[in-house]
């Protein structure tokens, strides 16, 4: 069995997801009370998902980790909604958005270049 610095060698998407939901995670406690355990929540929820299926799909053979990728694709597609909606509520300001979506742009981009690498 790999160790965790490993597995986050051979998929940096790991690392930055990672990154991703510490920031989150302190964005989080600024939410207001309700909308912590209603729209944070299920973001927090999809963040760890997403790499539930990141690290299933490192350890999977070629098919298997395409479609585990495709279904992680899906996932983190829905992230990025919930982020849009909390910023449109004001759960979050623009400027803590925006690092989010920096963010999610490069995961996004290194989840679409893993999946086009297994065509």
């Amino acid at each position: 069995m790999q160790n965790l610095e490993q597995i986050c060698n051979e998929a940096p998407i790991l690392k930055k997801t990672n990154d991703l939901y510490k920031e989150f995670y302190q964005y989080l406690k600024i939410f207001p009370k309700k909308d912590q355990y209603m729209l944070g929540r299920k973001c927090e929820d999809y963040i760890v998902s997403f790499m539930e299926i990141i690290l299933l799909a490192v350890g999977s053979q070629k098919q298997e980790k395409r479609e585990k990728l495709l279904e992680a694709s899906v996932k983190f597609d829905v992230l990025k909604v919930l982020f849009r909606i909390a910023r449109e509520l004001k759960m979050i300001d623009n400027k803590k958005y925006l690092n989010l979506e920096e963010r999610i742009q490069e995961i996004g981009r290194m989840l679409g270049g893993w999946i086009r690498s297994l065509q």
